[in-house]
């Protein structure tokens, strides 16, 4: 008897129970880094700069269910929203999962340890900036936020 199909595979994302959606957050915190986008492109530029609530360490919000009256322009991801939004990294779960993709194997719920984002170095720690210590947000403008990690870590550990 095989095992049944996990739920991100199964059921759209607008059928999720809240703790579904919410378990899809890989905990990477990229999304919680500052972007900019030009007025006349509409080009979106990733920086390094992580939102004030962003625990840089655990990379984690650190009031996640009062964020919006700390942070007003705080994105509530929600499955309608997400056809709105266009900077979120290409390793996010929840725009992997809409676009009929499967998670990564790094993802806590495939890989049953929330380290495994961090050791396959898709998160911000290490690598972000708090947003009082960065200046100007401009000197910080980064690629990596919005690419897929390339490095040795990146690729799932040998089985034995």
């Amino acid at each position: 008897m095989s095992d049944p199909k996990p739920f991100w595979k199964t059921k759209p994302l607008e059928r999720m129970t809240r703790a579904e959606w919410e378990s899809l957050c890989d905990g990477c915190g990229r999304c919680c880094l500052h972007k900019l986008r030009d007025d006349e492109t509409d080009e979106i530029a990733f920086t390094n700069v992580a939102c004030r609530l962003l625990n840089i360490p655990t990379c984690r919000c650190a009031d996640y269910p009062n964020r919006q009256a700390w942070v007003p322009d705080c994105v509530k991801l929600t499955p309608r929203r997400l056809r709105e939004i266009d900077w979120l990294p290409p390793t996010c779960a929840y725009r992997l999962v809409a676009e009929g993709q499967d998670l990564a194997w790094w993802h806590p719920l495939v890989s049953g340890d929330p380290e495994t984002v961090h050791k396959a170095g898709v998160s911000v720690r290490g690598r972000a900036v708090r947003e009082r210590d960065a200046g100007a947000f401009e000197d910080h403008i980064v690629r990596w936020p919005g690419q897929t990690p390339r490095s040795k870590r990146a690729t799932p550990p040998e089985t034995s």
